[in-house]
């Protein structure tokens, strides 16, 4: 049966056929509008509303009768298709093909969906991602004999599946599929407004470098397997205790390093004190004194509840280690904020003052990742995106602020001075978050 398996008890459980469509697959519960579900072509002198640029593409495309653009659009686009949650967990490398028959073709159909109209996520059914291409290399003679592209919504589009159309399939199929750093978001069924939108775009620098919906509180990503994958190879997580763990730690601000906060910690200090611009010999010197000051009170003997307890001494060439560290670490910081000034990242004259955007802007992604991967509800994502982005409004003053003290963060953690694509990367995606006018930095007020 290849790569797609079909379906062996030849029927569809309940929740695996197309979904009904209500123009706002994304919504929360309760926030769905009530409509009727529309007809694949909508009345005449009523446009329709397309979730996202994919699907008006493809209406687009379909209502010229350009085919070939059609299947354009399909190639370049991750294509999903219903799966059993219980038969990937026990069959990672494998998707069933879940045929339902549809009175369209008289037949049974494999449906396959655009991520703007996938459904909210639920705990089953789950969802597999693939290309056209792989589609069209998966299938054989036992599978159902017809696709259906985004059944039930004015895109929709139905095509047989015989070896001859396959392999047309194939010329149609992209090099890459979704690249990043792009600006995309849901017209119909994202947030764009209010303070689930701000806690989003806490995390938009990681969405428009991965190339993902910025505002899909209901995220799939690239399916459930993939997004498993993903936080285990990325973050070594894969169990919802997990994923809390290190979201409730993400959004408190505890996994940014310590040495980061205590450097910028000496140099906020010391510009609150003096004012003005802080010199850096002035910056390392205070530093290494107060990481000296430190040791030597850990040396000294304390009273508590129990009485006196004895210090730690510590080892002189390890205070000397660690002095030194700080004063590279000061280094590093400044030669960065250099480049960012260099490159329109800060004003001149400016400084960062905290790091903690880097846990924020991850805290609003881990959120929708582990929804995506269901290790946690839908509810539970709205409520961590909520989180962040009220500690992001409540540590910085503005988008731009928040956006140099995360790219700071990545640097420092990845980049290691060699302002290459890790940096790259970072300074396009500011670029486009504050210069889009469709971008929510400049449409969504920071606080």
């Amino acid at each position: 049966m290849g790569a797609g398996m079909g379906n062996g008890d030849g029927g569809v459980p309940e929740g695996f056929g197309p979904p009904a469509y209500y123009g706002n697959p994304f919504a929360p519960p309760g926030s769905r509008p009530a409509a009727p579900r529309p007809k694949p072509a909508p009345p005449t002198g009523a446009p329709w509303q397309a979730p996202s640029p994919v699907e008006r593409e493809l209406y687009e495309a379909k209502t010229r009768g350009d085919w070939s653009a059609y299947f354009d659009v399909l190639g370049r686009n991750w294509l999903y298709t219903a799966q059993r949650r219980a038969f990937l967990d026990t069959h990672p490398d494998e998707v069933q093909f879940l045929p339902q028959f549809s009175p369209r073709v008289g037949g049974p159909c494999l449906t396959v969906l655009t991520e703007g109209v996938l459904p909210a996520p639920v705990a089953d059914p789950v969802y597999a991602s693939a290309s056209l291409s792989w589609y069209a290399g998966a299938w054989d003679r036992t599978d159902p004999p017809w696709l259906a592209v985004n059944p039930g919504t004015p895109s929709e589009a139905y095509f047989l599946t015989t070896p001859e159309h396959r392999a047309q399939w194939k010329r149609h199929t992209a090099a890459e599929i979704r690249p990043g750093l792009r600006l995309r978001a849901l017209h119909v069924g994202g947030a764009l407004h209010g303070t689930v939108a701000h806690g989003l775009a806490c995390g938009a620098l990681l969405s428009v470098n991965n190339g993902e919906l910025w505002n899909a509180l209901g995220y799939h990503g690239r399916g459930y397997r993939r997004e498993r994958v993903r936080l285990k190879e990325w973050w070594d997580i894969a169990t919802p205790e997990e994923w809390r763990e290190t979201l409730d730690r993400l959004i408190s601000a505890e996994m940014v390093s310590p040495v980061w906060e205590f450097a910028l910690r000496i140099r906020r200090g010391l510009a609150l004190d003096f004012g003005g611009t802080v010199e850096l010999d002035h910056w390392r010197a205070v530093a290494e004194r107060v990481v000296r000051n430190n040791a030597e009170r850990a040396a000294e003997p304390r009273i508590t509840e129990d009485g006196v307890t004895p210090g730690t001494p510590a080892d002189e060439s390890e205070v000397s280690a660690q002095a030194a560290g700080v004063r590279r670490l000061i280094g590093r910081i400044a030669r960065y904020e250099a480049r960012f000034r260099a490159d329109g990242l800060l004003a001149d004259g400016q400084f960062i003052r905290t790091l903690e955007a880097w846990d924020y802007g991850r805290a609003s992604g881990m959120a929708r990742w582990g929804l995506g991967a269901r290790f946690g509800t839908l509810a539970e994502t709205e409520a961590a995106v909520l989180r962040a982005g009220g500690a992001a409004r409540a540590n910085y003053r503005s988008w731009e602020e928040f956006s140099a003290a995360y790219i700071l963060g990545r640097c420092l953690h990845f980049d290691d001075e060699e302002f290459g694509e890790w940096y790259g990367n970072a300074l396009a995606c500011h670029r486009i978050l504050t210069t889009d006018p469709a971008s929510p930095w400049l449409n969504i007020p920071w606080k």
